[in-house]
């Protein structure tokens, strides 16, 4: 009887441990056009560090990331227990939030790109030991504060894949989903921001031969490669942040949603593209309205001031 009771208990841990994999599973698949926009904006703030202060700064924001979901995990299960329904309407006021911040992102990589501009933003970077500790510093609470939009918006999106499991697999998803993807994403930024200097170490390597050029030619390539692979993710995650916005705007509009499933249906093979396509395109007009509606106010704000 005993062993029988044993069994029976395994079994109930492997059937718990598999729902909770596989709810783990879903929820990282929604979660992943997210994941993209973070990595992208958290790779893009060690930009102008020093080499010596990269792994620092990213050091800092992982440890914040961890404090915002531990704040999140909780607040966003009282939510779910008490006000349910409050869950689509954050996903809408997050997704025009990331809208906004992506037509906001274009702008400001536009301006960047004139010439002159580079020169100019080089000179904008502090050079005293002072002036780049506050920079720095003013880097890492900007990055938090863009994880914790960014981690609130993942966190919803598991507590929407978890919303009809009990209690105690809601808690232990949200919390491998947490920990998995401020594990992962840091990871990689902490990866991408190095580099350029594995490929510095590379092409001064000491091998001869045929072995030692290869070598070389892989490091001088990693160094080539860096910028650019900064660059496109910075863009990568511009346009992520028109996707996944304009999914959560579309998906909370009913007649919305339905019109594009439509649209989807009658694109046979190509739905998933023009799935896709339709979702940043309701992201891109979200995000020019919303910048047309703030920019307004602080202009209206800037005369009463004036």
């Amino acid at each position: 009887m005993a062993g029988s009771s044993f069994f029976a208990l395994l079994d109930d841990i492997a059937a718990l441990l598999d729902d909770i994999s596989l709810m783990s599973k879903v929820a990282a698949k929604k979660s992943a056009s997210v994941l993209s926009d973070d990595l992208a904006v958290n790779a893009e703030q060690v930009t102008g560090m020093k080499a010596d202060r990269e792994l620092p700064v990213v050091w800092a924001v992982f440890k914040g990331s961890l404090r915002n979901k531990a704040i999140l995990v909780p607040c966003a299960l009282i939510l779910s227990a008490v006000l349910p329904a409050a869950v689509k309407w954050l996903l809408m006021a997050g997704g025009l939030y990331l809208c906004y911040e992506g037509f906001e992102a274009i702008k400001d990589k536009l301006s960047r790109d004139k010439p002159g501009d580079e020169a100019q933003a080089s000179k904008s970077v502090p050079r005293s030991a002072e002036a780049l500790a506050e920079y720095e510093q003013r880097k890492i609470k900007g990055a938090i504060k863009t994880d914790f939009i960014l981690s609130a918006e993942i966190i919803v999106i598991t507590l929407n894949v978890v919303a009809e499991a009990p209690l105690y697999q809601q808690i232990l998803t949200l919390v491998i989903i947490a920990l998995l993807m401020t594990v992962g994403v840091y990871g990689l930024v902490a990866g991408i921001v190095r580099l350029d200097d594995a490929g510095f170490a590379l092409a001064k390597s000491k091998a001869q031969g045929l072995w030692g050029r290869c070598v070389k030619s892989v490091g001088r390539g990693l160094v080539a490669a860096a910028p650019m692979l900064m660059k496109a993710l910075s863009w990568i995650g511009t346009v992520a942040m028109f996707l996944v916005g304009g999914t959560f705007i579309a998906e909370g509009i009913h007649p919305l949603e339905q019109g594009l499933e439509s649209l989807v249906a009658a694109s046979g093979a190509w739905g998933p593209v023009v799935k896709y396509a339709l979702f940043g395109v309701v992201g891109a007009v979200a995000g020019f309205i919303t910048a047309l509606i703030v920019g307004g106010f602080s202009k209206l704000r800037q005369r009463q001031a004036a």
